[in-house]
């Protein structure tokens, strides 16, 4: 019974790595016994995060990645055939947001957040779908944002590329069980990362996110991180297509 809730024997590849959600999904990964390979556009980042894990016993490597980048995504495809032969598990977690109302936004503000937040999720499932495939029982994690399932005030294009991914991981689901590679996503509202911080900063903005919020508070990385985990679990094993929101009740909240 328990072997269903562990990640022992298990490899996994997260994007976005080195802060905010991507850290804590890194951290609860290796906490329950994965082998974690970091992805991240900044290469001391990386290093040090690395160093910080090995030092404590645990299995961690990692590459400098833009993932927006054709050239980097193979150059991570080839370090990842080169470490493992198969991958377990994917974390598309790498994002960003302009928070620009829709007349503001360039078309190079909009083709930024799709290649990065769409585009490069696109193209990692597929890119490492043999792997997936090789290992038997792959996973994939998509995490998106409730601004892609309702109307946050975050921006459009942020949100069209959050409803992309979401439709994505319900598409792939289907496509891909034979394969026995299950897709899911994580939707998360506001967490307390570095990127909504300034955000947060602004109390009669957070008052309002709060007054939004049944539990009436933000949430923290670890909250998402388990989602994600859980996901990824043998315990999960008959779950696929499924967003799962973590916001403290926001998304059914209608007065």
């Amino acid at each position: 019974m328990n072997n269903r809730w562990t990640l022992k024997n298990k490899n996994a590849l997260i994007t976005g790595a080195t802060r905010g959600i991507g850290k804590a999904i890194v951290e609860e990964f290796l906490s329950l016994g994965a082998e974690v390979f970091l992805v991240s556009r900044n290469e001391n980042d990386i290093k040090e995060e690395i160093k910080k894990y090995t030092d404590k016993g645990y299995i961690a490597a990692g590459m400098e990645c833009d993932v927006t980048k054709e050239s980097d995504r193979k150059n991570l495809f080839d370090e990842i055939l080169k470490k493992y032969n198969s991958l377990d598990i994917l974390i598309n977690n790498a994002g960003t947001n302009t928070r620009k109302r829709t007349l503001d936004n360039t078309i190079d503000d909009f083709e930024y957040l799709t290649s990065l937040n769409m585009k490069s999720v696109f193209e990692l499932c597929r890119i490492f779908q043999p792997l997936l495939k090789e290992s038997g029982s792959g996973s994939i994690v998509n995490i998106v944002s409730v601004a892609g399932i309702t109307s946050v005030g975050t921006g459009s294009p942020y949100a069209i590329s959050k409803a992309g991914i979401i439709h994505f991981t319900k598409y792939l689901s289907v496509e891909w069980a034979k394969d026995n590679i299950r897709v899911n996503a994580v939707a998360p509202w506001y967490i307390r990362t570095s990127l909504t911080e300034p955000v947060l900063k602004n109390a009669e903005y957070l008052a309002s996110v709060l007054s939004r919020t049944p539990m009436n508070r933000v949430g923290e990385p670890e909250e998402v991180a388990a989602a994600a985990t859980f996901l990824s679990m043998p315990a999960a094993s008959y779950i696929t297509g499924e967003c799962i929101s973590v916001d403290g009740g926001f998304l059914k909240y209608g007065f």
